[in-house]
C-alpha cells in the first residue's frame, strides 16, 4: 500500500504541532488541522494555535470560522476532504495534526456523513434534562460514530439528535459506517508523553497563556459581540475564563477549575486514542522528548516500513 498521508495525534500539551511541522518540512507537506476549536478566528491564545511554529509550512482548517458559529463533524469532514484533495492535486503531502479524536478517526476512516437537520420537538423534550441524564440517553443508542464530547448539555442534545436521525434513517446511517467506507492510506504517529510530564506541561502552558492575555482575549471576544453562552459552549479555556469575566468565578477559582478541566480533557483524549487502536487504527507511539534528529530518524524508519 502506498503511503498517502501522515497523521500526528496526541493529548494536549504533547508537542504535536512542532512534530507535524518537522514532518511537513521533511516531505514537502502541508498541514491539515484536526482541532475542533482552532477553526475559529480570534480564539488564538485559548486554543494554542501557536501559528509561529508553522513558519513557512502552509496549514489548513485554522481560522476558517467566526467565533460564536457552531461547527460540526459533518462540516469538518467536508472541509477536510476538500483540503486533502487540494493538497494532493498540487503534488504536496498531507500531514494531519490534532487532538480532536472524533475528527481524526472519522477523517482517516473515510466516513461520509449526511447533513442532520434540527429536531425541534426532540430538543424541546430534552431541554430540561441534566447533563448526566442526557449522557444516559446517549448511551442508549447503538450507533455512536457521531458522538462528541458531552461536556455541555447543548453538545449532548446535539449528539442525541444525530443518533435519533440515524435511527430513523438507516439508509443514511449505512454511509457513516467504517465497514462501507474507503480509509485513507495514512501512517498514524502518536506523541507519547507520560502522565506526570503531561500534567506539568499543561500547568506551565496554562500559566503562560494567562500571562499572554487569555482573559483579555475572551473579554475582547465578548465586547465584539460574541455571547458568553457561545463561548461557554466551546468549553475549557473559553468556558472558565468567560465565567470569570462575567463575574461567576474569581480569578483563582477560574484558574484552579480550568487546570483540572484540562487535565481531565487530556485523559479523555488518550481514552479516545486507545479506543481508536481497539477499533483497528494502528498508532505508532513515539516518545515526546526525542531530539529533532532522533524524531526524524524514527519517522523515516516508519515511512520505509509502511
Amino acid at each position: 500500500m502506498e503511503l498517502e498521508s501522515i497523521a500526528v495525534i496526541g493529548p494536549t500539551a504533547s508537542g504535536k504541532t512542532r512534530r507535524a511541522v518537522e514532518i511537513a518540512k521533511m516531505l514537502d507537506g502541508e498541514i491539515i488541522s484536526a482541532d475542533s476549536r482552532q477553526l475559529y478566528r480570534g480564539m488564538t491564545i485559548g486554543t494554542g494555535k501557536d501559528l509561529v511554529e508553522y513558519g513557512d509550512v502552509p496549514y489548513h482548517l485554522i481560522d476558517i470560522e467566526e467565533p460564536g458559529a457552531k461547527y460540526n463533524l459533518h462540516r469538518y469532514l467536508s472541509d477536510f476532504n476538500n483540503a486533502y484533495k487540494d493538497i494532493k492535486d498540487r503534488g504536496k503531502f498531507p500531514v494531519i495534526c490534532g487532538g480532536t479524536g472524533m475528527y481524526v478517526e472519522n477523517a482517516l476512516n473515510g466516513i461520509v456523513l449526511p447533513d442532520v437537520p434540527e429536531n425541534k420537538e426532540l430538543r424541546e423534550s430534552l431541554q430540561e434534562k441534566s447533563l448526566p441524564e442526557l449522557e444516559e440517553i446517549l448511551r442508549g443508542y447503538k450507533v455512536l460514530h457521531n458522538s462528541t464530547d458531552v461536556d455541555t448539555a447543548k453538545r449532548a442534545i446535539r449528539a442525541i439528535e444525530i443518533e435519533e436521525y440515524y435511527k430513523n434513517h438507516p439508509e443514511e446511517a449505512n454511509r457513516t459506517r467504517k465497514e462501507t467506507a474507503t480509509p485513507l492510506s495514512t501512517l498514524v504517529i502518536g506523541i507519547d508523553i507520560p502522565r506526570e510530564d503531561r500534567r506539568q506541561r499543561i500547568t506551565r502552558r496554562l500559566d503562560a497563556r494567562l500571562e499572554e492575555g487569555l482573559v483579555d482575549e475572551v473579554r475582547g471576544l465578548i465586547n465584539s459581540g460574541v455571547s458568553p453562552e457561545d463561548l461557554i459552549y466551546y468549553g475549557l479555556e473559553y468556558k472558565f475564563v468567560t465565567l470569570h469575566v462575567v463575574g461567576a468565578l474569581s480569578y483563582d477559582e477560574m484558574r484552579s477549575n480550568l487546570e483540572t478541566a484540562i487535565h481531565q480533557f487530556a485523559k479523555r483524549q488518550m481514552t479516545w486514542f486507545r479506543g481508536m487502536e481497539k477499533r483497528g487504527t494502528q498508532i505508532h507511539w513515539v516518545p515526546w522528548n526525542l531530539s529533532d534528529k532522533e524524531f526524524k530518524e524514527r519517522i523515516s524508519e516508519l515511512i520505509i516500513s509502511f
